[in-house]
């Protein structure tokens, strides 16, 4: 219930992208790949390992999702660019004659009334810069300790680009409403796994420093948002960021416990369970890939990912370049890469959802409009709160009296085969 609920609050072109997404590679490309067993790829290799046809898997979707990640990057990264030339411009511009019809443009009582209230309470410079240092000088100091392939000096090297990094992610998020954080992540995770090397450790060292890079990009974008935000709430931005650290202290404490209860009670990471956490194998796959290059891949593997970013990105073009509403029947290359690894599975209950929700509009708008959001919501946490004492029956070990589960057609000839049926 929980992507019925998703899909009848996700827009019709997400959902359906996802559904292409799961028919051309569940339905097509994973079929006619698997075929080639033996001869593109060793038989018999392990299901979870790249060199069989989980890499196939792993890389076009790692394409699909780099082609859409650098098309909006550099999208972001032109607009964000250009705006503040024209700034610059305008500011170094001087008028040379003043005409008498030059409208002087007051601001209202409102927008001062904001001003004098966030500016009454702004933070200092020399607190932000020595908060900066400090958790700089810590960092470096405590994550070697933890991964010891993790030298101090990569750690340097991240927190003095991270700044860089946030202030184009955070002006680019403000401008464009999209947060590129798992983008620069990325440009992180390949740059310092290729210059650690295997022999050091390298596809480690690239997963800490992009979380360390996504960490600090993310945060910089959220917190601009937010003080925006506190800006037209006449809210205290001291007030906001001391409310920012005790969320952030209160996370440090519940995150992890929330993630020991998910790891003991749930098969956590299998790829055939429920909780798959694709993005892990996703992630660590592209550190393989910039520490051992493109020999990690299967046969004709780099050809097919080449493919998968060039229409990325043609796509992404394309849309950019047509009206909104020709564009918005043209689908998202980020959401067909998803099901591509995932599955299908979650695509198609995120469609019922998203049809659910047409069908009700076609039926009552008024209400459809008002209790759609509602009823969605419904769905995601009436399964999301069933996790929790799901979570405790399991590690009580409690087995349910009766299961059911629905198999392909080969999987229940396998089933049938083993029970001699």
């Amino acid at each position: 219930m929980i992507y019925v609920g998703a899909g009848m609050i996700c827009p019709r072109v997400v959902t359906i992208s996802m559904l292409i997404g799961g028919i051309i590679s569940w339905g097509i490309m994973w079929p006619l790949i698997s075929k080639r067993e033996g001869d593109w790829y060793p038989h018999g290799i392990p299901e979870s390992s790249i060199k069989g046809i989980n890499g196939y898997k792993v890389f076009v979707c790692v394409s699909l999702i780099l082609g859409d990640g650098l098309y909006n990057f550099l999208k972001v990264l032109y607009i964000s660019v250009s705006t503040i030339y024209r700034d610059m411009r305008k500011r170094m511009t001087i008028p040379l004659k003043i005409n008498s019809t030059d409208v002087v443009a007051e601001v209202s009582a409102i927008e001062k009334r904001r001003d004098e209230v966030f500016m009454k309470d702004t933070i200092p410079v020399w607190i932000a810069a020595s908060g900066y240092v400090g958790l700089a000088a810590i960092s470096t100091a405590v994550i070697p300790q933890f991964f010891p392939h993790m030298k101090w000096y990569y750690v340097f090297i991240s927190y003095v680009f991270a700044p860089v990094m946030a202030f184009c992610n955070a002006y680019g998020a403000g401008l464009t409403d999209q947060n590129l954080a798992y983008n620069y992540g990325k440009v992180a995770l390949f740059a310092f796994a290729a210059w650690a090397g295997a022999e050091h450790g390298g596809v480690i060292v690239g997963l800490v420093t992009c979380g360390v890079m996504k960490s600090f990009v993310a945060t910089s974008a959220d917190l601009m948002q937010d003080f925006k935000t506190g800006h037209l709430t006449l809210s205290s931005p001291r007030s906001m960021f001391l409310s920012q650290l005790i969320g952030n202290f209160m996370g440090c404490i519940i995150a992890p416990l929330t993630f020991w209860l998910f790891y003991e009670a749930f098969d956590v990471g299998n790829p055939d369970g429920e909780y798959k956490a694709p993005f892990a194998l996703i992630y660590r796959n592209m550190a393989i890939l910039g520490v051992e290059g493109f020999s990690a891949l299967p046969s004709h593997c780099l050809q097919i990912c080449c493919g998968a970013f060039i229409f990325s990105v043609v796509v992404n073009v394309i849309r950019g370049k047509l009206p909104d509403r020709i564009s918005a029947y043209i689908p998202l290359p980020m959401a067909m890469a998803i099901p591509f690894y995932v599955g299908s599975y979650f695509a198609i209950d995120m469609c019922v959802g998203s049809a659910i929700l047409f069908i009700w509009h076609k039926i009552d708008y008024k209400k459809a409009e008002t209790f759609g959001p509602t009823m969605a919501s419904g769905l995601i946490c009436g399964e999301g709160l069933w996790i929790v004492p799901e979570a405790i029956l399991s590690l009580t070990k409690v087995k349910p009296p009766i299961c059911m589960k629905f198999l392909s057609n080969q999987m229940n000839q396998k089933v049938d085969k083993f029970l001699h049926i």
